[in-house]
């Protein structure tokens, strides 16, 4: 209806290319036109200028010899002033986006090792946009951002990749364990040794009490009970000891069978040993 009064109508966004007898015209921008088409004018078709995206996906191989597909993805869009050279200059805007975003990806991605493209790819996206930005200047397209959105190797190297990592973490894990391991052995050789330690403080102390009590039983009998010396008090302590002794192995519950000579001669056999023992121990240390 609207050729038919000569006019059309452009949407937003969107530019119409006029021509006047197979020539381009003129660029008609969003609105309503006048196309006389009894004068040779008439529509050559319409160009949108939104942002459009473009996903390409790229097999190659890095330096290390890895197979890894590359996908980018390109936002572009057509120039408004430039809409003829858009419209006349590219048939296939897409594909030649397309192709030099495989050139420069396989010309970028085999300088480096596998990880190396990992950590670069912001590089590697931004070498595209430069190219990309160049190339399609010319025919009135601005890029307005490259993205390298994925970096896909083979699933073997994914999963080898995987593993090495789990192997690292497991290493560390081992070390740390181990270090745990040994501060605990070492507290606890730490705490043992100061446990004997005390221990054996303990023992002395318990030794000293018992020495000082005999001394002061031995002085004390000898002046209350004239007549008797060192050696007699001595021995019946040393009875009196034996007979204690007897009495709680008897009263143990859980005691083994014990056998022990019994009898006075025992006793005074007992008590010689001990006072030999401790004569020996005072010449030896004069």
């Amino acid at each position: 209806m609207g050729n038919t009064f000569c006019c059309i109508q452009v949407e937003q966004s969107t530019v119409a290319i006029k021509e006047r007898f197979g020539k381009f015209d003129e660029v008609l921008q969003p609105g309503c036109h006048c196309l006389p088409w009894c004068l040779g004018s008439q529509l050559a078709g319409h160009l949108t200028v939104r942002l459009q995206q473009l996903d390409v996906r790229c097999e190659t191989k890095t330096k290390d010899n890895v197979f890894v597909n590359v996908v980018a993805s390109v936002q572009y869009r057509a120039l408004a002033e430039k809409a003829n050279d858009a419209f006349y200059k590219l048939s296939n805007p897409r594909t030649q986006i397309q192709a030099y975003v495989f050139d420069v990806i396989r010309a970028s991605v085999p300088k480096l090792n596998l990880d190396d493209a990992f950590e670069q790819k912001n590089d590697i996206a931004k070498a595209v946009e430069v190219e990309l930005e160049k190339a399609m200047s010319a025919y009135g397209y601005e890029i307005v951002q490259t993205l390298i959105v994925d970096i896909a190797p083979d699933e073997h190297v994914k999963r080898a990749m995987n593993q090495i990592n789990a192997a690292a973490r497991l290493r560390v894990a081992a070390n740390e364990k181990a270090e745990a391991e040994k501060v605990i052995q070492i507290k606890r050789a730490e705490g043992e040794a100061e446990s004997k330690y005390l221990s054996g403080v303990g023992v002395a102390r318990q030794r000293q009490a018992i020495v000082d009590g005999l001394r002061d039983s031995v002085l004390g009998f000898s002046v209350h009970v004239p007549g008797t010396t060192a050696k007699d008090v001595l021995d019946m302590v040393l009875i009196t000891q034996y007979f204690d002794t007897l009495k709680e192995i008897g009263a143990a519950s859980k005691s083994s069978s014990v056998f022990i000579p019994h009898g006075p001669g025992a006793v005074r056999d007992i008590a010689t040993q001990v006072r030999d023992g401790l004569l020996q121990a005072s010449n030896h240390q004069a």
